[in-house]
């Protein structure tokens, strides 16, 4: 297997891989090594060819391997997240109405909000929430400061947020809707905090590492550090200790701790 055809593979294996999140994401930029890092179920396919030769000989960035987390693989964490993402649909189905019929009077617009975010090995997903800023909020967002050094955005005083949006994240009742991410495996009960692509797209390489276990709806930067975490790294090092700490115990133990946080609205906005 020569180096030219090993570069035929590699063109159509970036293809097929932009084809991918283009059908995601809508991308409309030229594919980059990065993003295609972020199609999980490419990279097995690759990672057996590539392993055999030097990548630097035709591309000017390494790919990296990421190696499953053992959460992944846990039958357990999985039977919490089903049994956690059926009660929370539950109590999703109960709170709806009022709620829909609240966010729609408050400003006009969806009840719900979609976003592409990226799962387990940088796999693209839809993340789900109650709408919680005005129309067109994306549109306006450059005329908003960021309070939060690096890859995150965050303003506590964000004019995009309609009043209801407030309530909805004060509560935590505006991801209600990820239940049904967790149920289908998309994302777990806790994990780490789910990247935007962007956000992704700029990762050096310790960011990476994220990107090893699914992301939750709660993890250590709900619990202990929330809305009061104002770099980025921070952020990267409570997904990290969580990697470390991992054990269906301990997802226990940050499941009742964020039922408190969020009862007392703690570091919330």
């Amino acid at each position: 297997m020569d180096s030219q055809y090993l570069q035929k593979l590699y063109q159509e294996q970036l293809i097929k891989a932009g084809v991918e999140i283009h059908k995601a994401q809508q991308a409309s930029r030229i594919l980059t090594t990065k993003e295609f890092q972020l199609i999980g179920d490419i990279w097995p396919e690759w990672e057996a060819i590539i392993t055999q030769f030097n990548h630097q000989e035709f591309s000017p960035e390494k790919l990296i391997a990421l190696e499953t987390h053992p959460s992944v693989y846990s039958l357990t964490k999985r039977f919490i997240d089903i049994i956690g993402a059926c009660v929370g649909l539950i109590l999703l189905l109960i709170i709806i109405i009022p709620l829909a019929i609240a966010i729609k009077l408050d400003s006009p617009g969806h009840i719900f909000y979609s976003q592409i975010r990226c799962g387990l090995k940088g796999k693209p997903f839809r993340i789900w929430k109650f709408r919680t800023m005005v129309k067109n909020a994306e549109q306006q967002k450059h005329l908003v400061i960021n309070e939060i050094e690096g890859q995150l955005f965050k303003n506590k005083n964000d004019p995009r947020i309609t009043r209801i949006g407030k309530f909805l994240r004060c509560t935590s009742l505006d991801e209600f809707p990820q239940f049904w991410n967790v149920l289908k495996g998309e994302m777990s009960l806790v994990g780490t905090r789910p990247p935007h692509p962007d956000e992704v797209y700029n990762y050096h390489n310790h960011h990476y590492q994220r990107l090893r276990v699914k992301p939750g709806m709660t993890g250590e930067w709900q619990v202990n550090g929330r809305s009061g975490i104002k770099n980025f790294e921070e952020v990267v090092q409570m997904d990290l200790k969580y990697q470390q700490k991992w054990s269906p115990i301990y997802d226990i133990k940050l499941i009742m701790s964020t039922i408190i946080v969020v009862l007392t609205s703690r570091g919330a906005y």
